[in-house]
């Protein structure tokens, strides 16, 4: 057997350190955690009753607070541990997944609930950070006019950018995204400038930095919500996840270089917004503002408040732009790691790692429209917002668990560590859950959606291979020679020159009996070569390479693709390669065409099958793992085989077949044949007599 590699896919061109790679960092994954200032805040000051109560010692903790889960969580767990479980350079929750899953069967358990919430958070994100964005714009001026003074118009404004957002994914983003990196560098140093410019009336707002004032804020009277403050500050770090998990696009060193600059800009925003508080907080104007009164658009200078806005809306834009993207990458590996159905997809330009499937992007487009419309404002959104984030990054820190004893660091030190994050991860879980009742419960239940349907999808496979018997597969090599008697029977017409099946092999050569059957009793096909190709997803995210199997003939060849989780499955592409390897190597003949527009063609037609499975009544199992299978059956009919193996403009057979599970018994129903007279007292209904309906 023989392994060949099909073409040479390169790591992406910016993931070496370099100011293209830096900006690029900018614009791809700090949008999420970039934009928190626009609200964090805000939560907290609303939270603990308004500016007047805005306390110095409770300004002062809730900064500290904010700095330290900044350096704690985002830092220290994810920018240095997490960064380094790389797989090939990709990151995220089912990179490092691939990574441990040979550890243990139970971490796909942690990886699908991980990945669920950070898709459920996902459809949050682009809703909070756009409508927090307009609100900005609320009552200020413009050419001495107030375009938006209603927060109706904020929710119409918003839905208009939102749509707009989610219609344009189909042409894809290139030209959008080469401003992306651009533009953040142009927000995250206007946060900073800012920032240094309300600092500059009170630099011992510095003090913020001591841990003393966040452990004191937590037991403190000045604040009354407690430790579920912890809730709102939580808002700062909601990022740190999608910095891993956009890691393959950008390349470590560059976030390594980056993070620093984002963090000080980060600071430097919630210092300076500190700052001002402290200043305007027995303004009685600001005072009777209530939740309208935001302190990060009120703390930028009058001069420049308008083009802040229009800064954070654009923000705001890339913010949620990453997290689409994201959410398309995200659910194409749960595809190829076989957690999710195969969804239609299209890759609109040619730039690396950018995809379009219209499904998730009009199902996170409804959700979102449907966010803004319940929720209304960005107060009441970031209200019920964080709590799925903070189950993924439990989940995330179960698998890292595992992947530094894989990598065999101390295991002193990866207790000490892991378990030091999984408290403090826990902390803001259970703060978070009061935001369950507050709204939450929406993504939660989108959560729990795909989690079941991930749980369907794998198990559901799972079951039928566990109770498909050994009597239900054949062996090629068993029906090698009919299999030549049918390619050189003239009296069936050539059905196609290449008869590809798309299954999987066994051991090398044992098949699906369904295969046979199609092939020689359902309709006898004749072909000159039979082909059974398997489709192997790897763990490193751009391998492509195959390996053949020809049983000592020319005619029956078996294909085991290898392709990454990141890799397009297109098996017709790939199927030709092989064909003109193995005719340049004489391993199988020339098939030349008389009648072609392509000159000297040597390569035949092809006719792709595929099997599609309905459940037999035979079937012998329990009702649980049945009714679990009949759902995984149902969603396959929501997908197209054809489309995700790359053969939508090819010839494809369909052919259904029963799919007979568990032993079937013996006693099954049989026709007793009987002469007429014994059978002359069985009555027979008559409404479905025809003679009488015809009558």
């Amino acid at each position: 057997m023989e392994k060949t590699q099909l073409n040479s896919l390169k790591n992406n061109p910016h993931s070496k350190m370099s100011i293209a790679g830096f900006l690029i960092a900018l614009g791809i994954v700090y949008g999420d955690i970039g934009t928190s200032p626009l609200y964090v805040m805000h939560s907290l000051m609303v939270g603990n009753g308004g500016l007047a109560k805005m306390s110095t010692n409770f300004i002062l903790g809730s900064v500290s607070l904010i700095f330290w889960t900044l350096t704690l969580v985002t830092t220290i767990k994810y920018v240095l541990i997490a960064l380094r479980a790389d797989n090939n350079g990709e990151g995220g929750i089912f990179a490092l997944y691939t990574l441990v899953r040979k550890r243990a069967k139970w971490l796909i358990i942690p990886a699908m609930i991980g990945g669920a919430t950070f898709l459920a958070d996902g459809m949050m994100t682009p809703a909070v950070t756009v409508t927090a964005a307009i609100e900005g714009l609320k009552g200020i001026k413009i050419n001495n006019a107030v375009l938006i003074s209603t927060q109706n118009q904020v929710i119409i404004v918003t839905l208009i950018i939102l749509s707009t957002l989610f219609f344009i994914q189909r042409f894809g983003t290139q030209m959008i995204g080469r401003a992306f990196g651009p533009i953040m560098l142009v927000w995250f140093s206007f946060l900073g400038l800012v920032g240094i410019l309300n600092i500059s009336s009170d630099w011992t707002i510095i003090r913020a930095l001591n841990p003393y004032y966040a452990i004191e804020l937590l037991r403190s009277p000045v604040n009354i919500r407690g430790i579920f403050i912890l809730g709102s500050i939580f808002l700062a770090t909601t990022g740190a996840e999608a910095l891993y998990s956009d890691m393959g696009h950008v390349g470590r060193p560059n976030i390594y270089t980056s993070w620093p600059f984002v963090k000080i800009c980060l600071l430097l925003s919630y210092l300076g917004q500190a700052a001002w508080i402290i200043s305007v907080r027995d303004n009685h104007t600001l005072q009777q503002m209530g939740s309208a009164m935001n302190p990060f658009y009120q703390s930028i200078p009058a001069d420049f408040r308008l083009f802040g806005i229009f800064l954070s809306a654009m923000a705001a834009i890339i913010a949620s732009q990453a997290l689409i993207s994201g959410s398309y990458t995200l659910v194409s590996e749960a595809t190829k790691l076989r957690m999710f159905p195969r969804l239609k997809t299209y890759y609109p330009t040619n730039f690396k790692g950018q995809l379009y499937i219209p499904t998730v992007n009009s199902i996170i487009w409804v959700v979102c429209l449907f966010i803004v419309f319940y929720f209304k404002t960005s107060e009441n959104m970031s209200n019920a917002y964080g709590l799925e984030i903070t189950i993924t990054m439990l989940m995330t820190t179960i698998l890292l668990h595992q992947w530094l004893l894989m990598k065999r660091v101390n295991r002193l030190f990866t207790t000490v560590i892991i378990s030091f994050f999984f408290v403090i991860e826990s902390i803001f879980f259970v703060t978070n859950s009061s935001k369950f009742i507050h709204g939450a419960y929406i993504t939660m239940f989108i959560a729990a959606l795909l989690i079941a349907v991930m749980f369907i999808w794998r198990y559901g496979e799972r079951l039928k291979d566990d109770n498909t018997y050994r009597s239900h597969f054949a062996s090629l090599l068993a029906f090698k020679h009919q299999l030549n008697d049918l390619r050189k029977d003239p009296s069936y017409p050539l059905y196609t020159t290449n008869l590809v099946y798309l299954t999987k092999v066994h051991d090398g050569y044992r098949i699906k009996k369904n295969i046979l059957y199609s092939i020689l009793d359902k309709r006898p096909k004749r072909a000159q070569v039979y082909w059974f190709v398997t489709v192997n997803v790897t763990d490193e995210p751009y391998t492509a390479a195959y390996s053949v199997e020809t049983f000592d003939t020319d005619y029956m060849i078996s294909v085991q693709l290898y392709l990454g989780f990141r890799v397009d499955q297109k098996v017709n592409v790939y199927l030709r390669q092989v064909v003109n390897d193995m005719m340049s190597n004489g391993e199988i003949k020339a098939q030349p065409q008389k009648y072609t527009t392509i000159p000297d063609r040597d390569v035949g037609d092809f006719s792709f099958v595929i099997i599609k499975e309905v459940l037999s009544p035979d079937t012998k199992i329990s009702n649980v793992k049945k009714s679990v299978i009949h759902l995984r059956l149902l969603l396959q009919k929501f997908i197209s085989p054809a489309n995700w193996f790359g053969l939508s403009y090819s010839d494809v057979i369909e052919e259904r077949v029963p799919l007979v599970l568990g032993k079937v018994s013996l006693n099954r129903l049989r026709l007793v044949r009987k002469d007429r007279s014994a059978l002359k007292d069985i009555k027979i209904d008559e409404e479905i007599d025809d003679d009488d309906e015809d009558e």
